[in-house]
């Protein structure tokens, strides 16, 4: 009996694993798929995103036969006024921190979209001590100080204020941190999320459709097919982190969260020629170093 359970807990944790893998890496190579999509504006690949992601997972829901639980914790939502405005807030923050994504990358700016990613988990602490009262230990401060420099160091070498990189931290720390006071199915979450901010999507790709813009009136067939499956592109990531959640424990998905930056920023320099001079690694080498410090802080506390 006890070799079948440790098997199990192996088999449990491999899968977690795989499921993390899986889901930064399709998180970090977002940039190649909305570079992609050509001739196409950043809001209506946004408004796509988000018609299409409602969609998919509306056929998810069928499909798994949850529909009727989706309605039941919909009634449940709806019936508390806090959770109700938590769900609008946690549409509206990810609408700004999936518009900035796109039209950061449709810019050619990949890089400061890695660096907002990397930025984001020391941000999510400074909000828990803001927000949630927790307090942070002496590594804590030393993590989030070097992360500080970094910045710094940005606007100093590079003379550029990184308000990409500090947008994108800064909306999915505060995404974060109004899903942890909401306490609902992932599927469920996604689905009003994208409910919430669907009027602006649908009225933004009408007024576009009025003019002869939009982008099924004039778009190639292969760019049609990029938008339909932004649905599952955008879903699927979340779900199979949500599987590697429940399966591992928190500070190795923390680990593995380091993945997607990683892989944007080889992106965005040897793909697309993203420039990457001494400044950059010099403000990078300084967020590093706080990540560093964090994460050996997180096994250090086990």
């Amino acid at each position: 009996m006890v070799g079948g359970w440790g098997e199990n807990k192996n088999m449990k944790n491999k899968n977690g694993v795989i499921y993390g893998l899986l889901s930064y890496f399709l998180w970090g190579i977002l940039p190649i798929y909305w570079s992609s999509i050509k001739g196409v504006d950043a809001f209506e690949i946004l408004a796509n995103r988000i018609v299409w992601a409602l969609i998919f997972m509306i056929i998810v829901l069928v499909v798994l036969g949850k529909w009727g639980e989706f309605l039941q914790e919909v009634k449940n939502i709806c019936l508390n006024r806090k959770k109700l405005l938590t769900v609008i807030g946690a549409g509206i923050t990810i609408l700004f921190n999936w518009g900035i994504f796109i039209w950061a990358v449709s810019q050619g700016r990949i890089i400061e979209t890695s660096m907002g990613y990397y930025i984001n988990p020391l941000v999510s602490v400074l909000f828990g001590v803001v927000f949630l009262g927790e307090s942070l230990d002496l590594w804590s401060k030393g993590a989030v100080a070097l992360a500080a420099i970094g910045v710094g160091v940005m606007i100093f070498n590079v003379g550029v204020f990184p308000w990409i990189s500090l947008s994108l931290a800064l909306t999915f720390a505060f995404y974060g941190l109004l899903k942890k006071t909401l306490v609902v199915d992932t599927k469920t979450s996604i689905l009003l999320e994208t409910l919430v901010v669907l009027p602006l999507a649908l009225g933004y790709i009408y007024y576009l459709s009025t003019f002869g813009r939009a982008a099924w009136q004039h778009s190639s067939t292969t760019n049609l097919l990029l938008l339909f499956a932004s649905g599952p592109v955008t879903a699927i990531p979340l779900l199979l982190f949500t599987a590697a959640a429940k399966l591992l424990p928190l500070s190795f998905i923390g680990f593995l969260q380091y993945l997607a930056p990683t892989l944007s920023l080889i992106i965005g320099v040897f793909i697309y020629g993203e420039a990457f001079t001494f400044g950059h690694l010099l403000s990078f080498g300084w967020i590093w170093a706080g990540l560093l410090v964090f994460t050996l802080n997180q096994f250090r506390s086990k």
